[in-house]
């Protein structure tokens, strides 16, 4: 027996039809539109449907496009306390696993200081499409922040359902084809916290302490929160590690020396790399010129750290 002939075999983007077909004279293409950009998509389901009415016995054209998400990794940036620099980390860091041939997002959901625009030189407000924000781009990133959603100068003064709605609503925005989102969480293991593991499930953690013992008390907890999650804990970066005189080049520890590397094996985390109390870091992240985005010493302590976290990402898990 015959099989009755395709009428639409001579299609456009034949590679990117993934299913065709004709009744009763309403023709249906789905077609994969992965990777293609807004205006592409538009430009491709008009092609389609061009072609599909010029087809005899076609009266209707369908057409709908598709796209496959891309594997995403979820990276949550967390310490046990406040004023430890992670805000700043999280965005050098974002900046140079970037550098590294990565495309990274980053989410800031500091909802005590989202300080994310400042650190990355940007106060474009992010746009919106089909109710799902578009992140802002800035320094080889794209990032969304906490503090777009209320007015320039206000306090986010939200109770905790708020703030993780707002949070959700972030990180579900449109990333497009990010391989890396790095979230950038308050201090502490409160709600926002519980509320990223349990309705995101980052694929780990990355802890960030300066060295002193009451800093690291908190990091430990942070650490425990994340174990009891059974979210992996990458790592440990310790901040504010040492000073070097910018008159006589001598070095100093103002906050101690090899804590953060102590109790990460104590705890049989890796760590990941120290950074240092640096005038220039704060110049640079005050003005909006991360360190990681330029060249020199601390850009190099930044990309070590990232080359580090990638390699414990593509490490297999036996």
């Amino acid at each position: 027996m015959a099989h009755p002939v395709d009428p639409l075999t001579e299609l456009p983007h034949e590679d990117r039809i993934r299913s065709r077909k004709v009744a009763g004279g309403v023709a249906t293409i789905i077609a994969d539109a992965t990777g293609l950009s807004e205006s592409d998509r538009q430009a491709m389901e008009q092609e389609l449907r061009s072609a599909a009415l010029n087809v005899e016995g076609v009266d209707e054209a369908r057409v709908a496009l598709t796209a496959s998400q891309p594997h995403r990794t979820l990276i949550a940036i967390g310490s046990g306390k406040g004023g430890v620099g992670k805000s700043t980390v999280a965005a050098n860091l974002a900046i140079a696993l970037a550098r590294g041939g990565k495309k990274v997002g980053l989410v800031d959901a500091d909802v005590y200081g989202p300080s994310q625009p400042t650190l990355l030189g940007s106060e474009e407000r992010p746009t919106a499409h089909d109710d799902q924000l578009v992140p802002v781009a800035a320094q080889g990133i794209g990032f969304l922040s906490l503090g777009h959603l209320v007015a320039p100068g206000h306090a986010l003064a939200w109770r905790g359902p708020m703030a993780t709605g707002a949070l959700v609503r972030l990180i579900e925005a449109d990333w497009g084809d990010s391989q890396l989102l790095l979230v950038d969480l308050p201090p502490g293991t409160g709600d926002v916290q519980l509320s990223l593991i349990q309705r995101a499930r980052p694929a780990g953690a990355v802890i960030v302490s300066t060295p002193q013992d009451l800093s690291l008390i908190d990091a430990r907890r942070a650490v425990d929160l994340f174990n009891k999650m059974s979210v992996p804990v990458l790592g440990i970066i310790e901040n504010m590690a040492t000073y070097t005189c910018p008159h006589c080049g001598e070095q100093s520890h103002p906050f101690g020396s090899g804590g953060a590397e102590t109790a990460a094996a104590e705890m049989g985390v890796p760590f990941l790399g120290r950074l240092p109390l640096s005038l220039a870091i704060r110049e640079a992240s005050d003005a909006g010129n991360p360190p990681a985005a330029g060249t020199g010493a601390d850009a190099d302590a930044f990309a070590e750290i990232a080359a580090k976290l990638l390699q414990l990402l593509e490490t297999p898990v036996h």
